[in-house]
């Protein structure tokens, strides 16, 4: 038993691993929640912003490409920007954006806010609108077949280009009657209107070589207006002086920008089309046997020049350059953005979902934590009611089940001591009634006459007062144990003079039970700090009980050893006696073997009280510092003692910082040790 509450002990002083403790384990489910919602709202987080954020980039980019291509159209049609405010805030309505143009010196052209002082415009503008100069990122998310980032002019400024009514009627007849031709030859063709006004046709999914073969002839089409060869010659001219000022010779342009002599204007998949129609024409045609060759260099000026000139020839016919400003009407220039109801479904069910799993893991863990403490609050109010049965069940091995095992202990512990106060006060009214009954009886027999108070009468009486007066005296000694309140005048005290005081005070009773009572110290005993008054007594308790139980012709002997002791000196026993870790509580450590080398301090300074008795049974052993407790229950108090006599020897032994214990072989003897601190080393 003493071991098994070592072992207990032991394991209550160790810490529980971190993975198997109560602790653990709330970490381990808290990490695992907040794992889960982090991932989950970031997971959803990124996903929604992230498709937000496409989907009102995409939003937002066309619409400002749609803006800026019809502010773009307005400029290129028009010489001023005046009147362009309707246009300003149609496109405003449409887009939901505030929408404002300014000059290059930043002078208010038309702005759509509302406001009656607009907010500030933002340092950098979205664009710049100029038909001369085209931004190529925004035009080339504009209507198709309105230039490429090859073409910095606007195709719809046609300038000096547009044609009057009557050319643009002519021009519509004689392109219908070529398409009604190429239908009936077989080929799918339609009249398409350029921004000048030129018609041309497109036609649908033919090969260029099936229009060669049919007898219907574009050269009516094809050729120049009046309007146009004016507009191109003032072209020419312009583009011819760009050329002498670099010190090359001039040009001649067709009506699609093409150069060079005798130009044939035959174009892949459609019938010649007017200039402004395509300005990527601004390129070298195919020539057929021109008599002037041009080199790279050449065209590259050519080019250079052409697009100088029309710039030039374009600039009073369009409007200025200005800066465009897109934004929210509270000034900002990247509009924020409205959760969707789908994406605010996603949220509200993503929370959910993770406040679900919360919730459940969080009643999971905590019923598993709440199960024992129910179950340890019914048991404490079992015991408050005073149920004898106040024991919980003990699962695992966590701070929780190592709570229920220390309260089984408790419980168990609490019970015995209930066990042991009632043993004791029924004990103690035995221990008291006996001497006080005797008293009485001879009382009564010499108030009756049947007994002569005599000096032997008075000697009965005397004796059994005496005797009452000891059990009183032992009673009140434990109490004051009990509460602390012993009173010790220690001193030094040498234990091999201490010894022989006992047994010269005890010779005469050892003399009448013909028991031999002997010292045997070990010279280098050092002194030890402790009321010798009190040593005395828990000595001669020690002795008392040894002659008590030593029949006639055995030996009691007294010896005490210090921390030189070698090990396995005289009254060496087996270690396994009762201690202060036996079963009930009581008792103190080691046996007598219990010394240097086995188990004390070096140092310590060891009293041991053997005698050659009957011994004490192995499983009595644990109970022998117990209050009121006897070997033999038949025993009386003139035989046995009141047994009170060694729960005196513990207490006054732990009063002074030590222990007590006993060791015995049944059939062979006991020893009884008290084992006290010695003196403190010499620094």
């Amino acid at each position: 038993m003493r071991k098994g509450r070592e072992g207990g002990r032991a394991r209550s002083r160790s810490r529980v691993p971190l993975r198997r403790s109560l602790l653990g384990r709330l970490l381990g489910v808290s990490a695992l929640v907040a794992a889960c919602s982090v991932a989950a709202t970031a997971w959803l987080a990124v996903q929604t912003t992230s498709g937000a954020i496409r989907q009102e980039q995409g939003r937002n980019l066309t619409a400002d490409a749609r803006i800026y291509d019809t502010l773009l159209g307005y400029a290129a049609r028009n010489p001023t920007w005046n009147g362009v405010d309707a246009t300003v805030r149609k496109l405003a309505e449409e887009s939901g954006r505030r929408i404002a143009l300014t000059t290059q010196s930043r002078q208010p052209l038309a702005d759509s806010a509302t406001a009656e002082v607009p907010p500030p415009l933002p340092p950098q503008a979205s664009a710049v609108v100029d038909p001369l100069s085209v931004d190529a990122v925004l035009a080339a998310r504009s209507t198709e077949g309105q230039g490429t980032a090859a073409d910095r002019i606007d195709p719809r400024a046609v300038g000096p280009f547009l044609l009057p009514a009557a050319e643009r009627t002519e021009l519509r007849q004689l392109a219908e009657r070529h398409a009604i031709c190429l239908n009936r030859s077989g080929i799918a063709a339609d009249v398409v209107v350029g921004p000048s006004g030129r018609p041309r046709i497109q036609m649908v999914g033919s090969a260029p070589e099936r229009v060669l073969s049919t007898k219907c002839k574009s050269f009516d089409l094809d050729a120049p207006t009046r309007t146009e060869r004016k507009a191109l010659d003032a072209l020419n001219g312009l583009a011819d002086a760009c050329l002498k000022r670099q010190g090359r010779e001039g040009v001649r342009l067709d009506q699609n920008l093409f150069w060079g002599e005798d130009v044939a204007v035959t174009r892949p998949g459609q019938l010649p089309s007017p200039v402004p129609s395509d300005a990527r024409a601004a390129r070298p045609a195919p020539v057929a046997e021109a008599p002037r060759e041009f080199t790279g260099e050449d065209d590259r000026a050519i080019a250079s020049c052409v697009g100088t000139a029309r710039s030039e020839q374009l600039g009073s016919y369009v409007a200025s350059p200005a800066l465009l400003f897109i934004g929210d009407e509270g000034g900002a220039t990247v509009p924020g953005f409205d959760l969707s109801p789908a994406n605010t479904a996603k949220i509200a069910g993503a929370a959910a979902l993770v406040l679900a799993l919360t919730v459940g893991a969080s009643v999971l863990a905590g019923a598993r934590l709440v199960r024992p403490l129910h179950a340890l609050t019914g048991a404490a109010q079992r015991m408050r009611d005073g149920e004898e049965s106040a024991s919980v069940p003990v699962s695992g091995d966590d701070e929780i089940a190592r709570l229920a095992a220390a309260f089984n202990d408790m419980s168990a512990h609490r019970a015995r001591l209930e066990e042991q106060r009632r043993a004791m006060v029924s004990d103690v009214a035995h221990e008291l009634r006996t001497p006080l009954s005797n008293i009485r009886g001879w009382l009564e027999a010499a108030q009756d006459g049947l007994a002569d108070p005599d000096p032997a009468f008075v000697s009965s009486l005397l004796e059994e007062a005496v005797q009452l007066q000891h059990i009183i005296d032992d009673l009140q000694d434990l109490a004051a144990a009990d509460a602390g309140v012993l009173r010790l005048h220690p001193e030094p005290v040498r234990v091999g003079e201490l010894l022989g005081q006992v047994a010269a005070a005890h010779q005469a009773r050892a003399d009448t039970a013909e028991v031999t009572l002997r010292v045997a110290t070990d010279g280098q005993v050092p002194e030890v700090a402790a009321d010798p008054v009190r040593l005395r007594q828990a000595v001669g308790n020690l002795v008392s009980n040894a002659v008590r139980h030593t029949p006639a012709g055995g030996t009691v002997t007294l010896r005490a050893y210090g921390g030189g002791a070698a090990e396995g000196g005289a009254g060496s026993r087996s270690e396994g006696g009762s201690g202060s870790d036996s079963p009930t509580g009581h008792g103190s450590e080691g046996g007598s073997g219990s010394r240097v080398g086995s188990g004390f301090p070096p140092g310590d300074v060891v009293i041991e009280v053997a005698d050659t008795g009957t011994g004490i049974p192995a499983e009595d052993l644990a109970y022998v510092f117990d209050r009121f407790w006897r070997a033999e229950k038949s025993r009386s108090r003139r035989t046995g003692g009141s047994g009170l006599g060694l729960a005196i020897v513990r207490k006054l032994a732990e009063a002074h910082g030590g222990t007590a214990g006993a060791d015995s072989t049944e059939g062979e003897g006991s020893v009884f040790s008290i084992r006290l601190p010695g003196p403190a080393p010499t620094p």
